[in-house]
């Protein structure tokens, strides 16, 4: 009997439990009272539990009422995303968006795109990946992604298109307590070589056989950009990072900035770019994330851009 439950009758059921009466539920859905009693008693009857007590003069919701009227919430609610879904499908949206973000970029930024995202389009699921280097551009090379958001590769393969999107802030940093913190003026090459740099290592083989920022020659290589800021909080090495993921270290002393050749006080601005392959470009929920990201992380002023061979 299960089966032969409508759509129709639990949108009945749910609109006579919220407005508290079948009259009332009756002109929510714009029937008469006795279609809306007929079908609710009808669901009832396939269901094989009373869902509301009739004893008084307004129906009240029984204890099997209310466990069910979460269900028949859930599956209207499943209906109409799917509808929504088909809809926009029909229409050119993609069932899914999937993007990589370069791990330079704000994750709060990245938040706040994909909250306005869930706004704009709620039927449509969100796929992110944060990964470095090559790492963010492998996934749209392999067509795992619809775009990606770069930075920290500045040589990218034939065949993708690129975009500025915003940039981010990046300097040298090291612990308090590390032999380059209390090195006053601009610490020369042979200086900083006599230090283990951490560096990002690729997951990818893009980079393979480039080098990009390494100054010394004596390097600790990590794939995860939270475990190379614990290590330089730790002392056991110097590196770039991001302002935004040191800047509550700087100001409580814990990390301290580094004054480097070609790298300004303050740091330097890292260009991020929108990347997608040129045959298939993002559909209208891929384009409308990129421009999200453009404004809510336009670029900030002030900063001397990195070169792009560097």
């Amino acid at each position: 009997m299960l089966e032969a439950v409508s759509l129709d009758q639990l949108r009945i059921f749910v609109a006579a439990a919220d407005e508290g009466s079948f009259s009332a539920g009756a002109r929510r859905v714009r029937r008469t009272q006795s279609a809306v009693s007929g079908a609710v008693a009808s669901l009832e009857a396939q269901l094989g539990v009373g869902l509301f007590d009739r004893a008084n003069r307004y129906p009240k919701l029984t204890k099997a009422g209310v466990t069910l009227l979460a269900d028949a919430r859930a599956v209207i609610s499943g209906v109409d995303a799917m509808r929504a879904r088909a809809k926009g499908m029909a229409a050119g949206l993609e069932a899914e968006l999937t993007a990589v973000v370069d791990v330079f970029l704000p994750i709060s930024e990245i938040a706040e795109a994909a909250r306005a995202f869930r706004i704009q389009f709620p039927a449509t699921p969100l796929r992110l990946y944060v990964e470095a280097l090559g790492g963010a551009v492998q996934p749209v090379i392999d067509g795992r992604a619809s775009f990606g958001i770069v930075g920290s590769l500045p040589l990218l393969p034939a065949g993708l298109v690129r975009e500025r999107v915003t940039e981010v802030t990046f300097m040298m940093v090291a612990a308090a307590n590390h032999p380059l913190a209390s090195y006053r003026g601009m610490i020369p090459a042979e200086e900083l070589a006599r230090h283990i740099q951490l560096v990002l290592t690729d997951r990818s083989n893009l980079s393979e056989g480039r080098e990009f920022g390494v100054m010394s020659s004596s390097t600790w290589r990590l794939a995860d950009l939270f475990a190379k800021h614990t290590f330089i909080v730790g002392g056991l090495g110097w590196g770039g990072m991001p302002v935004h993921t040191v800047a509550k270290d700087i100001a409580e002393g814990r990390l301290v900035e580094l004054s480097v050749q070609d790298v300004p006080a303050g740091g330097l601005a890292l260009p991020m770019f929108a990347i997608y392959r040129e045959a298939e470009p993002p559909g209208p929920a891929g384009r409308w994330m990129i421009e999200q990201l453009k404004r809510s992380g336009r670029a900030h002023e002030g900063h001397v851009d990195v070169n792009e061979n560097m």
